[in-house]
């Protein structure tokens, strides 16, 4: 698999701050699929420079985002990836919610989508480490299945 996990964040790209949450992603996934091909980016919370960045990875099985799913006037990643994708997984943002409210009530405003654009499913993480980590963990069972059904396999 090749997979690209973008950090969207203003200070994190400025450099004010080590992104923590996009190697936490990276850890997990080669802990369970070693030979996953994975690209790390951040970029600042803005439209162009998100879907810029998935733009580049049109070759890609997943591209993961973590940062921008909040209520501040700067987090538009959900926004970014409704613009970018050709048709939503409301099944995977909807899991991760539920499940995540379990962890903690703030999960409530978290407004992250999933979707599809060609062969790369696009799902929005929270920003920080714990949710991030949470949700790479939920996501680590259907992987493979998802990118199976994406290149049109069977259900078998």
């Amino acid at each position: 698999m090749k997979i690209l996990i973008l950090t969207v964040s203003d200070r994190g790209y400025g450099g004010e701050y080590e992104d923590r949450s996009g190697p936490e992603i990276e850890r997990l996934l080669k802990a369970k699929y070693p030979g996953t091909e994975v690209h790390r980016e951040t970029v600042p919370d803005e439209t162009a420079a998100i879907t810029h960045a998935f733009s580049r990875y049109t070759d890609a099985d997943y591209i993961f985002t973590t940062g921008g799913t909040g209520i501040s006037p700067r987090d538009v990643t959900p926004e970014a990836t409704a613009a970018y994708v050709q048709r939503q997984l409301p099944g995977v943002a909807e899991m991760l919610r539920m499940r995540s409210l379990e962890q903690t009530p703030f999960a409530a405003l978290s407004r992250g989508i999933a979707g599809t654009k060609g062969r790369t499913i696009l799902v929005n993480f929270p920003g920080s480490v714990k949710g991030a980590a949470f949700c790479t963990t939920l996501m680590l069972p259907l992987l493979e299945h998802g990118v199976s059904m994406i290149r049109g396999g069977s259900h078998e």
